[in-house]
């Protein structure tokens, strides 16, 4: 599973409904003998939570810091197998164990929530299994995902791992010595994957180099990882204090810092000689076929890449053709390429001080927040702060992200912006872009997914990125009817962002499937849109390491649309937006056939009714 900070979640309200209603009526009535229906119901009801709550268990015993993410914090001394043979093995025992376990449950007995339940959990299983026939542990890391990088937001004392007692802190240096240990493992995957011709593009070696020496500075206090020394809390007494302060030097200058030292090392003079030529997944041993597992897995549908190639192109034309019809609007007197150049060059659309790109950021969240109530019923508790990219990170990183919320509510949601260049971030791009990482996007569907409660917990943490993608892509769309687009500009800067996602379409498969090298995808990249070249680069390397994740995006919010135009079409006056709003947020992240199942299943109560 992905143990990143971008790790996904699932749940639901409806189904939660489905579920705790049908109980509470069996408590109620059923004073003589239960009908042997009913019995067999009741059965495979408990028997599938079980079941669920018994593999979550176990999985985050077996995925440690995926634990501490979803507040978990029985394992926060550890950091997990990870790479080893035996955590491999134990992974594939745990899927296969519980694939075979499912298909004991008698599903037709199941409510139509619990139906939808095991229908992402057989998914889960069995595209889990699947994965696992492709060497991804020769991968271990890269310059847009790394666990180096997961482990220095942890160490800060600003994430999920929590600081706040004396056994915190000495279980923060026992997690820290497990990847001491996992640097020394990942050297070795790479070193099978040389062997087996299994390695990264050479120019994404490059850019993971200066990321290790930005962490190889010349004592612990000058390191990312001493920052919870810093942050000793006040009730700690002065002998805690100064054996805490003793511990993490020793263990960053004598342990940390050569084992980082040691990676970047072997990463120069070892891994980048062995580094390939080929820039897409179709230059490795069985590319191609391991690319299109991948696409499927990251849009949860069996498109052959090359028809979401022709996807890309229809939609990157139609974008163009509405970019065009902005220039007129505007007054704008040369062709669609100078209104690009104009957009992205002239100084009056760019701030010119870190702080004020914040400050706008938080007076969008209030626009948006005040008119959100019209068209949401189901609104996440959870608030969610507007915070720039840390330093460390901000050369490599996306130009935004969203963070979730701690699931016990001391922490708020994250929207965080790369301040880094910010001729990277045009002000014509700034409504889009809160809409889709914040509210009503990926803030609204994932907070409101941890907050469920009568669910089986895998799928409060457990997601799709079709459909979380697809629902912050669709939440930019939604921005249409909610009139903060009323400005012309920001209106295209919508139309700028959604044609990143067509253009991911394009790239992406041809990257990977189509021999594109970088820097042809670059130029195709710059030749449809007005994005900075900075950030084009950074999204062609992060296709590179990623692959197939970027189609999810597009793929995810055309299924969406599509579904909300069956159901407008089949309910007519009937239709309620919110009403369609709550069964996609209140049920969680969804692989897009149960979306399509469940959503097919409303339409039908509603005309019922």
């Amino acid at each position: 599973m992905n143990k990143t900070l971008l790790a996904l979640s699932v749940s639901l309200l409806l189904a939660t409904q489905g579920c705790s209603d049908s109980a509470k009526t069996s408590e109620s009535v059923n004073t003589s003998p239960a009908p042997v229906a009913e019995a067999i119901e009741q059965t495979a009801s408990e028997q599938y939570l079980a079941m669920v709550d018994a593999f979550f268990n176990e999985q985050l015993k077996l995925e440690p810091i995926y634990a501490t993410f979803v507040g978990v914090n029985d394992y926060n001394d550890q950091f997990g197998g990870a790479l080893t043979d035996q955590y491999l093995t134990q992974r594939h025992q745990l899927n296969s164990r519980y694939f075979d376990e499912a298909k004991s449950i008698d599903v037709g007995q199941l409510s139509p929530a619990l139906k939808l339940s095991y229908d992402m959990f057989v998914y889960d299983r069995n595209m889990e299994l699947i994965g696992e026939t492709y060497p991804e542990r020769f991968l271990p890391i890269n310059q847009f995902y790394s666990t180096v990088f997961t482990m220095v937001q942890l160490g800060t004392g600003e994430s999920a791992q929590p600081f706040k007692t004396v056994e915190d802190y000495q279980h923060w240096i026992s997690r820290l010595r497990g990847f001491i240990q996992w640097i020394e493992l990942a050297q070795q995957r790479m070193d099978e994957g040389i062997a087996s011709k299994v390695v990264l593009p050479k120019v994404l070696v490059e850019r993971i180099i200066p990321q290790l020496d930005a962490q190889l500075v010349d004592s612990a206090q000058n390191s990312l990882f001493y920052s919870p020394i810093n942050l000793l809390p006040d009730g700690f007494t002065a002998e805690q204090k100064a054996n805490l302060t003793q511990q993490y030097t020793t263990v960053i200058d004598a342990e940390l810092l050569p084992a980082l030292k040691g990676l970047r090392d072997y990463i120069q003079q070892v891994y980048l000689p062995k580094s390939r030529a080929s820039d897409g997944w179709w230059g490795l041993p069985n590319g191609k076929d391991w690319y299109q597992h991948l696409a499927n897995s990251h849009t949860t549908t069996t498109l052959p890449v090359d028809e979401i190639h022709q996807i890309g192109l229809s939609e990157v034309a139609r974008i163009l053709s509405e970019m065009d019809k902005v220039r007129e609007q505007v007054g704008f007197k040369g062709d669609l390429t100078a209104f690009f150049a104009s957009l992205s060059s002239e100084p009056q659309y760019f701030f010119t001080d870190r702080q004020d790109l914040i400050d706008g950021y938080m007076t969008i969240k209030d626009q948006i927040n005040e008119v959100l109530p019209q068209y949401f019923d189901v609104m996440p508790k959870a608030d969610y702060i507007v915070k720039p990219v840390e330093a460390f990170r901000e050369k490599s990183a996306a130009g935004a992200s969203y963070e979730s919320p701690a699931v016990d509510g001391s922490r708020p949601g994250i929207f965080y912006i790369n301040t880094y260049n910010l001729k990277a971030q045009p002000k014509w791009g700034m409504t889009t872009l809160s809409l889709h990482e914040a509210a009503p996007g990926h803030h609204f569907q994932i907070a409101i997914k941890q907050e469920l409660t009568d669910v089986p917990q895998f799928q409060r943490f457990q997601g799709y990125t079709a459909f979380e993608e697809g629902w912050a892509l669709y939440a930019e769309y939604l921005g249409i009817e909610m009139g903060v687009f009323n400005d012309p500009y920001q209106y295209f800067g919508k139309l700028s962002d959604e044609m990143l996602r067509a253009m991911r379409l394009v790239v992406d498969t041809g990257l990977h499937a189509k021999g594109w090298s970088r820097e042809q995808a670059i130029q195709y990249m710059k030749d449809n849109s007005p994005m900075a070249e900075s950030d084009i680069v950074a999204e062609v390397e992060r296709y590179m390491a990623i692959p197939g994740q970027a189609l999810s995006y597009k793929v995810g919010q055309l299924t969406i649309l599509r579904l909300r135009a069956d159901a407008e079409k089949a309910l007519g006056d009937k239709f309620d937006l919110k009403g369609f709003h709550d069964q996609l947020l209140t049920t969680g992240s969804l692989p897009m056939a149960v979306m399509e199942d469940k959503i097919a299943n409303w339409i039908k109560a509603e005309l019922a009714k």
